[in-house]
Order: structure tokens, then C-alpha cells, then sequence
């Protein structure tokens, strides 16, 4: 079994707590929004305290992410029409287990490149994340 954090409580990684919106809150994970509009970009967090790999969630949760994480996917895919969704867990900068459902398009700043690192994070414009936010809460909880 993978090291845990030391609290029995969930928090969010600062990392993740700064580097995003809150979009929706799901039967076990946090949906969040990263604050980088070059892409339309979810990270689900299971909100299970001390977790770090996916083989850390009891069988129940692993479910219940795997469910969430379609869904996710599939909210991405109706409401971007992407030429591609990746979905990763990496964890090298943020320990905490995480998942990124980033919509590609062949036309993006990075294509066909990873997102990470090719070209500057472009913050949302306050104006513009009640809408992306208001579209992906209305997808994913409906």
C-alpha cells in the first residue's frame, strides 16, 4: 500500500486548491476545473483522506471514481466536441490522487503535445468561468 497523508481528513492539496475552480461535488469526488483556459480541463479528487495511487481506494470508491470519471468524460465530450479527451494520473508536482479529463483539439496551444509546460497557463477571465462552470455543474449533475 502506498504512503498516506497523515490527517484521517480529507483536505485538498494546496496546489489543487490554488490551481483551480470548484465545479461540482460528485457522490465520492470533488470536480474541479483547472484555471487554465487554453483547454477545457477537470481533475476529479476522491474525497478520501490520505490517498495517493488508484489502488488505494477501497472497491467501492474505485468504483464509484471509475462511474464519476465517465461521466466527467462524457460531460467533456458533449459539451467541448474535442477531437480528443485525455485522461491521466500522474502525481508528480501533487501527491494526492487525482485525475486529469482534459478536452484536445488539433487546433490547441500544445497539440499534439502534453499540456504540461508548452505554453504559458492562461488564467480564466472572471467573466467567463460562472459560464464554463455553469455548463459543466449542469452536465454532471443532472
Amino acid at each position: 500500500m502506498s504512503k498516506t497523508y497523515p490527517s484521517d481528513v480529507f483536505d485538498l492539496h494546496p496546489i489543487l486548491e490554488s490551481d483551480t475552480i470548484g465545479v461540482a461535488q460528485l457522490d465520492c469526488c470533488k470536480v474541479l476545473l483547472m484555471n487554465d483556459s487554453n483547454y477545457p480541463w477537470l481533475i476529479l479528487v476522491p474525497q478520501r483522506p490520505g490517498l495517493r495511487e488508484l489502488h488505494d481506494l477501497k472497491p467501492e470508491d474505485l468504483y464509484l471514481t471509475t462511474s464519476e470519471l465517465v461521466k466527467c468524460s462524457e460531460a467533456v465530450e458533449n459539451i467541448f466536441s474535442p477531437d480528443k479527451i485525455n485522461i491521466g494520473l500522474l502525481g508528480n508536482q501533487v501527491p494526492q490522487l487525482h485525475i486529469h479529463v482534459i478536452a484536445r483539439f488539433t487546433v490547441d496551444p500544445a497539440w499534439p503535445k502534453p499540456v504540461w509546460g508548452q505554453v504559458p497557463v492562461l488564467p480564466y477571465m472572471t467573466k467567463d468561468i460562472d459560464e464554463r462552470v455553469g455548463l459543466l455543474r449542469g452536465a454532471l449533475l443532472s
